[in-house]
Formats: structure tokens, sequence, C-alpha cells
């Protein structure tokens, strides 16, 4: 078989058909343009907006704080009104954002626009795993690991762009990066408008003459164990934290690792994600699967966190070594996580109110953003104890959502989907 037909043949196996490959594309592009504007954003506040660092810090803060209002708000939004259009209009308010952001250096405004822009990114985030879960059905696992896979492909083709526009020296750069953000908004939304709307899980319906059962909650705010689902999800979601603040800060001050090493961590992190994440995701495909898997996941969080404590030791060979095994534990972990969670998320959901429950599992993500970057910083200025006790707090809550998960009594599967029954 030839390399385009054998190309088209796993192209074709992708699930959710057409829409679903539209989708991805709708990934790659949004993801890419994150990927230009995400490397120079502190830089285009610096130079072209002429922010000082604590307006860019309470900029950056305040707007991620207006966000995590955007993933439950968004979902309850996509529970009620057909999930295209609120797509397309959540993509085309970040772009709007984006371009305002060129049309002003007042700090006021800026705020007002990055928050926006942050609001819309985090609904827009949570409504994307909602068409996929619809699209895809049963293979929704597959098809998160797909699409996560693209994702980071578009993360490091922005990435490679911004380094090369960066190169140029040139102030006017910051301010291409960020249009060019902006556009890759609109053409998300614009293949968004292609897609077709996916059907809503039916509403389950007692038959006549059945006992009445207890309704599941359709308020997530409602479900104790929902929440504590999430609870658990944000301190599962601090190996980003690790890879954005822990992993560089600490290679740079705590080890005798070269500097030069940092930016191949990273390196070995992406390339493991996009080569890995559609393999592993098979062991996940299932809710029991997937929570079985909670406990090696916890083996390597373990393992993560004395790797990257041991890598205090003197020497830059024994520095690497450890860093680098420490990289690969945290990803394997991060690739983990990240098919567990998508089952999980989605399983614990009432099929009726699956856009408010993955609004709320939105948080999880959302606030570790805040809570992340402070976990990591303590566990460097504790030293190699510090790193242990984070890697040993992280598989404890893998143990814990372990037991949470387990299947309610009369063994009820936490994924059966809902049927329609008739009322008559």
């Amino acid at each position: 078989m030839s390399w385009s037909r054998r190309r088209a043949a796993l192209w074709e196996r992708i699930p959710g058909g057409l829409d679903g490959r539209r989708m991805l594309s709708v990934a790659f592009v949004d993801r890419t343009g994150s990927g230009l504007w995400e490397a120079v954003s502190v830089l285009y506040f610096t130079y072209v907006a002429g922010l000082s660092l604590a307006q860019i810090g309470t900029l950056v803060a305040a707007s991620g704080a207006v966000g995590i209002a955007g993933a439950p708000i968004g979902g309850r939004i996509a529970d009620r009104l057909p999930l295209t259009r609120v797509l397309v209009g959540l993509q085309t308010l970040r772009a709007v954002a984006a371009f305002a952001l060129l049309t002003t250096d007042n700090f006021a405004l800026l705020l007002l626009f990055a928050s926006i822009g942050s609001f819309g990114d985090r609904s827009a985030n949570v409504l994307t795993k909602l068409y996929a879960a619809r699209i895809a059905g049963p293979q929704r696992v597959r098809y998160q690991a797909v699409s996560r896979t693209v994702a980071n492909a578009g993360w490091a083709v922005g990435g490679l762009a911004a380094a090369g526009a960066l190169a140029v020296g040139s102030v006017s750069a910051y301010t291409w990066l960020l249009a060019g953000n902006a556009l890759s908004f609109l053409g998300s939304a614009v293949i968004t408008t292609l897609c077709a709307e996916p059907s809503a899980p039916p509403r389950t319906v007692a038959k006549s003459g059945e006992p009445p059962t207890r309704p599941s909650p359709t308020n997530p705010w409602r479900d104790r164990r929902y929440l504590a689902f999430v609870g658990t999800e944000t301190v599962l979601f601090l190996d980003d934290a690790v890879f954005k603040i822990g992993l560089p800060l600490w290679t740079v001050h705590a080890t005798d690792a070269p500097h030069g090493l940092v930016p191949l961590l990273m390196v070995i992190n992406n390339v493991m994600v996009v080569g890995l994440q559609v393999p592993l995701a098979r062991f996940g495909a299932t809710t029991p699967a997937a929570r079985r898997l909670l406990l090696p996941l916890s083996a390597t969080f373990a393992l993560a966190g004395l790797a990257i404590a041991a890598s205090a030791a003197h020497g830059a060979g024994f520095a690497t070594v450890f860093l680098v095994a420490a990289t690969v534990a945290f990803t394997l972990a991060e690739i983990v996580h990240a098919t567990i969670s998508w089952e999980l998320s989605i399983a614990l959901a009432p099929g009726e109110a699956q856009g408010a429950y993955l609004g709320v599992h939105g948080l999880a993500q959302s606030v570790q953003r805040s809570l992340g970057p402070l976990a990591v910083t303590a566990a460097i200025a504790t030293g190699p104890a510090g790193w242990i006790t984070f890697g040993t707090v992280i598989a404890g809550t893998c143990l814990a959502q372990h037991r949470l998960v387990r299947p309610r009594p009369r063994g009820t599967s936490l994924s059966v989907p809902p049927v329609t029954v008739s009322e008559h």
C-alpha cells in the first residue's frame, strides 16, 4: 500500500466521520495560533504596549481569574443552545478580543480585552471536548487522544513560527504574531460552520409500571461526588505547572545540568505526547479500564518526584540523567491522566447535562493555573524533599480518585449510556 493510501486509510479511521476530522482541523488551527501568541505575550505587553512588570502580572492574573468562569458558563449554555453555533460565537469573540489588543496601550482596556479573550478560550475549550464526546460516541477516548495529538502538533508549529519571528528582532514581529493568533480564531470559526450539529444524548424516561429510580442530579454544583472528583483532578493537573515552571527553574537554580537542557526537556515532552497519546489511549477506552489506570499512574507520579529530587546530585551527568528520567515520567503521567480524565469526566456526567458537568470539570485546569505555580515553587524552595512530597501527594490523590469513582452499588457502570424509552 502506498503512503498516500495508508495515510487516507488512517484518516478514515478517525472517529466522528467527516465532522470529526473537521473539528481536528479546528484544533490544529486554534493551537497553532495559540502557539504564536503564548510564546510572545509577555514580550508584546512589555515592548509594544509598554506595560510595567506589575501591570503585566496583574493583567495575566486578573484575566486568568475571569477565564475560570468561562468553563461552567460555556458548558451550561451548550446544554440549551446548538453547540456549533455557540462554538462559532465563542471563537469569533476570541478573535475580536485578540484584534482589540492591537488597538490600544491603555492598561484598563488591555485588561478588559484580555479578560474577554480568556473567558472565550476556557469556554471554547470545554465546548470542543463536548463536541468530541457527542460526535465520537463510544470511541470518544480515541478521538480525544487524536485531538490532543493534533493540538500539540499545532502548538509546536506555532512555537517554531514564533521563534523564527523573534529571531528577526523587530517590535512589529510581536504585532504580527498577535494578529496571526486572532486570524487562527477566525479560521477556526469558519471551519466550525461546516460541522454538523451533533445529537445530544437522549434523556432517560422510565417505562410505565417500572418502579421509579432515583434521578441522577443534573446540577453539577449539587453533585458532591462530581465536585470531589473535580477537586482531585485539580491536583492531578499539576504536571502542567511542572513543565511550564518547575523543571525550567529547578534545572537552572538547583542542579549542575547545563542550562541548554531546558528546551530539550520540553522537546522530549512534546514528542512523547505526539507519539504516544493515541497508542496509549486504548488502555483507558472504557470506564473500568480508565479507573484501573489510576493505580499505575499513582506509581508514575511517585517515581517522577523521586527522579527530579535525585537530579540535585552533584555532577552535570547525573543531573542530566535524572532530569531526563523525571521528564519522561511526568510526560507518561500527563498522557495517561489525559486519557483517564477524559473518560471519567464524561462517564460521571448525566447525558442531559454533559455541558454543565464538563464546564465544572474545566474548573480543575483553570484553578490549577493559579495554584500550580505556587505548588511547584514551594517544592523548589524546599529542595529534594519538596519534590518527593510533591510526587507523593499527587500519587495519593490518584489512589483517592480510584476509590471515589468506584462503581455504584448493584454493579452499575459509570458510563452506561442513557436509553430513550416511551412514556406511554
